[in-house]
């Protein structure tokens, strides 16, 4: 079946915006959003602050180049898309770096074997990276970001708790970044320097570059995760000696059952968070883009390097949690996970060496989040709309770098119990979105100026209540976490079996449909 949109001006005539070819994706003429960017300029012309923060925007636009768009739409005739290359290699810097290595040390922590890791992780891999990849492909349909286009379903206020939602998902990758690059500086420094100095360099630095905005980040993303891919390669070969592939796990049975579910979740929900952000980096490429391109691109570019890296942390978990090879266990116990890659690496000099050059490996990640949480609380209303997104960002690096701090010491719980947690409502999010596209406005189409016109989008009862009944209704009965372990989970072991994504997938699918029926028919959008 052709997968076409009508891009809808409601000012034009029902001829113009019906004429199009079933297949074809047509273009508004009417580009501009008048109400929005009257209201904005309105605000920060009265608002001595916020007039300020504007000044600066574009005084350091003039000297440095930083971006000045916000999250309004983009025209087609305003595009400048990277090469459809770069949708690949995006997710290259954004998944091979040291932060994504922990999730790959939980299979061993879980006392699965080495190939039970994988698989488990890879499964759930590939699952999360099905919703980053379709959510992607609305980018370029309608060149909104991802928050916004989620307006069409969610509409003006529950799109807000949708923000939230993804300042607190990205939040939580960039804080487990923070704290594996505190480790790896105070290893650097043979344990001289506190984590907390090395989570406050690569704050700063990660806020830096992400306030030049989408051209730099694409061309960063496409080179940096060359040097990361390489330091991996040569961590695993030296580790290679003292890792035993056929290391027997240490749980069978209900116990292994609910292990391998709740490594499968983790990586389900690390490769679906991306799903709130991925078409704030497509919504540059022409409306023109084939949808099967965007999806593709995307999922393979999730993951093939996701898995790269998580079974990374799988190989060198071996050693430390089921052989407990001494010379690894004692550092990793000591010093977490800096100080394991630092035993790893050898002899000390190279091992420096080589930490030094993995601190900005993380870089490419966290430019990515700061960049889009910056977007997100430009999305909440006016008000926010009008103060310039580098100061937004700035924000969210202070209280991520707050955060990591307060953290430092709970890494392994961190990237457990966090991670899991986004996918209850990745999942609903995704689900939402899909159906929205390929059932209710394969018929009505998208009306492309009502983006930010509250009376012209859904009320977004519909998706909050399925966002709401998916998380209630199978996240929590689902969920195995250090803090709580559901009902349905504890059917899985004396530990649980995390399957709160699944369920809350499932009643997401059920209710979703009925009640966006029902909320068309009784306010008719």
């Amino acid at each position: 079946m052709a997968d076409f949109v009508h891009y809808v001006d409601p000012e034009k005539s029902d001829l113009e915006a019906h004429a199009k070819e079933p297949g074809v994706v047509a273009v508004d003429v009417d580009h501009t959003s008048v109400d929005e960017v009257a209201k904005v300029r309105d605000i920060q012309q009265q608002n001595r602050v916020v007039r300020s923060m504007r000044h600066a925007e574009e005084w350091l636009d003039r000297k440095m180049g930083i971006e000045l768009q916000g999250i309004d739409r983009i025209p087609e005739e305003e595009k400048r898309p990277p090469h459809i290359i770069n949708i690949f290699l995006l997710w290259w810097s954004l998944n091979v770096h040291v932060g994504v290595v922990p999730l790959g040390l939980l299979g061993p922590i879980f006392g699965l074997t080495l190939g039970q890791s994988v698989g488990a992780s890879f499964l759930g891999i590939c699952l999360g990276a099905l919703c980053t990849a379709y959510t992607g492909t609305l980018g370029p349909k309608l060149g909104l970001r991802a928050i916004a286009t989620s307006r069409y379903s969610f509409g003006w206020w529950g799109a807000k708790l949708c923000s939230v939602l993804n300042i607190i998902v990205g939040g939580g990758f960039a804080v487990v970044n923070y704290v594996v690059v505190g480790q790896v500086l105070s290893a650097v420094s043979d344990y001289t320097m506190s984590i907390t100095v090395g989570i406050v360099i690569i704050a700063v630095i990660s806020y830096i570059v992400s306030i030049f905005g989408f051209r730099l980040i694409h061309t960063f993303e496409k080179y940096s995760w060359i040097g990361t891919f390489i330091l991996f390669c040569v961590l695993i070969a030296q580790a290679a000696p003292n890792i035993d592939p056929n290391a027997p796990g240490f749980d069978t049975g209900l116990g292994y059952a609910g292990s391998f579910l709740s490594i499968l979740a983790v990586n389900f929900s690390n490769a679906s968070g991306w799903c709130s952000i991925s078409s704030d980096y497509y919504c540059n490429y022409p409306a023109k883009t084939p949808a099967w391109k965007i999806f593709t691109l995307s999922f393979f570019g999730v993951v093939i390097p996701t898995t790269f890296s998580v079974t990374i942390g799988a190989a060198i978990g071996v050693p430390v949690f089921l052989t407990e090879y001494a010379p690894y266990a004692d550092a990793y116990n000591q010093h977490s996970l800096g100080g394991l890659i630092f035993e790893i690496y050898h002899p000390v000099g190279w091992s420096k060496f080589c930490l030094i050059l993995l601190t900005f490996s993380v870089l490419g990640n966290n430019i990515a989040i700061n960049y889009s949480s910056g977007l997100s609380l430009q999305l909440l209303g006016y008000y926010f709309h009008a103060v310039p997104r580098f100061i937004w960002s700035l924000l969210v690096a202070i209280v991520i770098a707050v955060l990591a701090i307060a953290g430092q010491q709970s890494l392994e719980t961190i990237v457990n119990n966090f991670v899991s947690l986004l996918g209850y409502w990745t999942v609903s999010f995704t689900i939402i979105l899909l159906i929205e596209d390929k059932f209710f406005r394969r018929r009505d189409g998208y009306v492309l100026t009502a983006w930010n016109q509250p009376e012209n989008l859904p009320p977004g009862i519909a998706a909050v209540l399925a966002l709401l009944c998916g998380y209630l209704g199978g996240g929590v009965p689902g969920m195995s976490q250090t803090w709580y372990i559901g009902p349905i989970a504890l059917l899985f072991g004396p530990y649980g079996g995390d399957v709160g994504v699944y369920m809350s997938g499932a009643i997401t699918l059920l209710v979703y449909p009925i009640a966006r029926t029902i909320e068309k028919k009784h306010f008719g959008r």
